[in-house]
């Protein structure tokens, strides 16, 4: 017989029960959060009121500060309410739908990236057919795909997972539910789980990545041959912000899943990093090295 228990609840031990420490670790990921909103709700005021930026770009980054602010909702407060309650008991059910809301926002901002990087591809390397290709009725259509795609494979993981038993610890030593910290926990047969992972990887996280280096490809292959170099400023400029975005975004992640299994402090930082301050520091770099959007600002 296999030692299987049938989980209820989950203790989420993501710091030291210093009590000392609390209340700057509260402090501090309440300010991340608090500037993290405020600079990404400014950024999309900015694109909503402005007219000059309603384009397809713009379009975009709007979209990846929603993401943004998702992202950082999604864990941040549920960290501050245990820190502040000193209850860190997670349900069985709150801490899949705080996976469910994760992961929808990860699969959401993937594919944003490779499409804001396909969006820069139409405008440098065939402009001409840039308004007939990401056109209003197209943007919104990829918008609403980009959603719809990240909430059922989020529920597709998820729903996979419900079978899963644990007959480990049920300590989460992280700071909100993710996928690789519960599985973690189990014992039993989890062969499906992972080959949806595997596939959702493929699609999610693989083709996009090979897409958005095949764009810049082409894209750095028609800057080099610009004669003009105020032409070629101005187009790295636009590509610039981006690709720092992506740099970070999918660095910080590759390493965070990546690092072996038993190194909690390690795993814990990178998410750290790529949940909280990544999603703020996302508006800020894309304020400063757009000059429209400052100007709008």
């Amino acid at each position: 017989m296999k030692n299987e228990t049938s989980v209820k609840y989950f203790y989420i031990l993501p710091f030291s029960e210093d009590t000392m420490k609390k209340p700057f670790i509260s402090i501090f990921f309440f300010l991340i959060y608090f500037i993290g909103v405020l600079v990404n709700s400014s950024i999309i005021t900015v694109i909503c009121l402005e007219v000059q930026l309603h384009k397809p770009m713009y379009l975009f980054i709007c979209n990846l500060s929603i993401v943004d602010i998702f992202y950082t909702s999604v864990t941040v407060p549920k960290l501050l309410h245990m820190l502040l309650s000193g209850d860190y008991i997670v349900s069985f059910s709150q801490c899949y739908t705080q996976w469910y809301f994760f992961s929808a926002a990860a699969s959401a901002e993937g594919i944003l990236l490779f499409i804001m990087a396909y969006d820069r591809y139409v405008a440098i390397c065939i402009p001409l057919h840039y308004h007939f290709i990401l056109s209003q009725r197209n943007c919104i259509l990829i918008t609403f795909g980009i959603w719809t795609a990240a909430f059922l494979n989020s529920l597709l993981l998820v729903v996979s997972a419900f079978n899963m038993t644990s007959c480990h610890s049920n300590i989460i030593h992280q700071f909100f539910c993710d996928a690789k910290s519960l599985t973690k926990a189990t014992c039993a047969s989890i062969e499906i789980f992972f080959l949806i992972t595997g596939i959702e990887m493929l699609l999610l996280a693989f083709v996009p990545v090979l897409g958005t280096c095949i764009s810049y490809v082409n894209i750095f292959s028609v800057i080099f041959k610009m004669k003009s170099t105020e032409s070629r400023k101005k187009a790295l400029s636009t590509c610039s912000s981006h690709i720092t975005v992506m740099s970070i975004y999918y660095g910080t992640c590759l390493a965070g899943y990546l690092i072996p299994s038993f190194s909690h402090v390690l795993d814990l930082v990178f998410n750290v990093v790529y949940t909280t301050i990544i999603p703020m520091i996302n508006p800020i770099i894309y304020s400063l090295q757009n000059s429209n959007v400052k100007i709008a600002l």
